[in-house]
């Protein structure tokens, strides 16, 4: 006979399993993606004929498509990042900036600094130094900018933003910096080339954009972040009851400027360039408009925005050409108009309808 003090152990497992499995069939598919990539579209030619299966495998996975849709998802991931990271500003904690991509920046410039030939630091010790970097500005910034709200705080954010852009093209510091040309052929780690080695950085990068939304995740559902919620719909109502949420949002801030930092000097390094355009506000409203599409508030949704704007300037370009942007804005006002909550948003929020709807009628059945 089961003992019934297994019995909570078992449906925690179950609940547990029934909230992640959709999360671990898609790590499951990235996880396989290069060899699925390899097997289909891979150039068959490129392998060797006397090398193993594993590495006829990975051979084929370095080149033709496999290898361009390998960069695709690459991509995807860096902007999954990015997005993540500011939609932990703007869906989780109500805070709307106008210079995220000022984080940004300032990882794909760190990094490119420091591995570079001025520097030449080991790129772990980089790394590190692009956190510590981003943990740093992201706190000052924040003390500074969070002192105002609204509006007022969206020129704040824009105007560190624009400081760092005028400062990353100023000829001043075209050493460290190329100004307006940017950095460009930095001496990235051969292990890390993502052009000779696209496969391990593909895995790279995943590794970095799993750690990120558990991370993100854990933080959102934590006690920190239900204050951070509730500072969002209502912050005179969370001071009322004993939060300081200044507190709060600021840690919302930090954790915010370093995922974004580390996204930076991801894009920095498989594109071996960084120019000031990533400092620029575009940048910021690339993910403002991911965020946007995917779903505020949503976490998965800021990472569904990322992948569709990725593949919709890919192949909007090669059927539109230079005309591209104006089919991109008119999908793009399509999506507000037509899913005002975000795609996931929107589906959150009909499937709970249709689950109020089935237990009500099942009440009413229940009573006939």
């Amino acid at each position: 006979m089961e003992s019934t003090a297994s019995l909570p152990t078992k449906s925690v497992a179950r609940q547990r399993l029934g909230e992640w499995w959709p999360y671990l069939l898609v790590l499951a598919f990235l996880v396989l993606f290069p060899a699925i990539a390899a097997l289909t579209i891979g150039d068959s030619t490129a392998a060797q004929p006397g090398a193993g299966f594993f590495e006829q495998l990975v051979q084929r996975a370095e080149s033709g498509y496999a290898k361009f849709w390998q960069g695709m998802v690459i991509q995807m991931l860096i902007l999954g990042i990015f997005a993540m990271s500011y939609d932990l500003l703007l869906g989780y904690t109500g805070i709307l900036s106008f210079g995220h991509a000022m984080f940004f920046g300032t990882g794909g410039y760190a990094i490119a600094i420091l591995i570079g030939r001025n520097f030449n630091w080991p790129f772990g010790l980089a790394l590190i130094a692009v956190v510590v970097i981003a943990l740093v500005q992201s706190l000052v910034f924040g003390v500074l900018s969070l002192r105002v709200k609204g509006v007022y705080l969206a020129m704040v954010t824009l105007a560190f933003a624009e400081m760092f852009f005028i400062l990353a093209e100023a000829g001043d510091f075209r050493a460290y910096t190329g100004a307006d040309d940017g950095l460009h052929g930095f001496p990235v780690p051969a292990y890390l080339s993502a052009t000779d080695h696209r496969t391990r950085f593909y895995y790279l990068a995943l590794i970095f954009f799993v750690a990120v939304f558990l991370m993100t995740k854990r933080l959102v559902d934590s006690p920190t972040g239900r204050v951070m919620i509730a500072s969002r719909d209502n912050e005179n109502r969370a001071m009322m009851i004993g939060f300081n949420t200044f507190w709060f949002k600021l840690i919302a801030f930090v954790a915010a400027g370093v995922f974004a930092a580390l996204a930076g000097a991801l894009f920095a390094l498989y594109n071996v360039s960084v120019t000031p355009s990533v400092l620029s506000v575009g940048r910021t409203i690339d993910a403002l408009a991911m965020t946007i599409i995917g779903g505020v508030g949503t976490l998965v949704g800021p990472v569904l925005g990322a992948a569709i704007i990725q593949l919709l300037g890919y192949w909007l370009e090669r059927w539109f050409g230079a005309n591209w942007t104006l089919v991109y804005g008119i999908i793009f006002m399509l999506i507000v108009i037509f899913l005002p909550y975000g795609i996931v948003g929107t589906l959150r929020a009909r499937s709970f309808r249709l689950r109020e709807g089935w237990r009500r009628w099942r009440k009413l059945g229940d009573r006939d």
